[in-house]
């Protein structure tokens, strides 16, 4: 057993001595220790992973939203479409953990912010919000970081558009910037490959110079 492995299988323990019934699995693979929690629990339960003294995650260093919509369309996944999934490191313990807490509803996907336990998930939280339309509840400042004030949707979405909702352009006679619906055919590029196999050609002149 490596040390890296050892070392996982002791996060492992502390998590779930910190947690208790607040984490609903918490499991290893490849080495890295992943505990999922409720919503309804994420907030105390990222409280604990802050405070107990087996884990120490005195920093944020990563979070993101993840899209689960086409995995639901294929069938290998049954459970809500949206899901944040927060990186943490402890500095003083010398190890990392990934949370994942999963939106109860899919039409309004909604968790508490965990900003008041980490000043670095102010941003992370905004740019999660934008691109993907998840609220954290409790954010003293939740707006769009990434995409303009009068952007339409949420980019990362399985089912936003790639050539977006509408379009801007300048427009000369109102002297401003002007937003208007989009004018791109969406269409489907085929790449074509060809059977010709291509012959490298040497000219007189290369001929010359290689022979002297």
């Amino acid at each position: 057993m490596t040390a890296w492995t050892m070392n996982a299988d002791r996060l492992k323990e502390a998590v779930v001595a910190a947690l208790g019934e607040q984490a609903k699995s918490v499991v290893i693979a490849r080495g890295e220790v992943t505990v999922i929690v409720d919503a309804a629990r994420y907030a105390s339960a990222m409280q604990a992973l802050r405070d107990a003294e087996g884990c120490r995650f005195e920093q944020l260093i990563d979070l993101c939203g993840v899209d689960y919509a086409h995995y639901r369309g294929e069938g290998a996944w049954e459970g809500p479409r949206f899901c944040v999934v927060v990186h943490l490191l402890s500095v003083s313990l010398n190890h990392r953990l990934r949370v994942k807490v999963f939106c109860p509803d899919d039409d309004f996907p909604l968790v508490p912010s965990v900003t008041g336990l980490w000043r670095s998930a102010l941003w992370f939280e905004r740019e999660a919000f934008d691109l993907f339309g998840i609220v954290f509840e409790g954010h003293e400042d939740l707006r769009r970081i990434l995409t303009d004030y009068g952007f339409i949707g949420h980019p990362f979405r399985k089912d936003f558009p790639l050539s977006g909702h509408v379009e801007m352009r300048y427009d000369a006679t109102q002297r401003r910037v002007i937003y208007e619906p989009v004018t791109i055919e969406p269409r489907e590029i085929t790449p074509v490959s060809s059977a010709r196999t291509i012959t490298p050609v040497c000219t007189e002149r290369c001929r010359g110079s290689r022979h002297g």
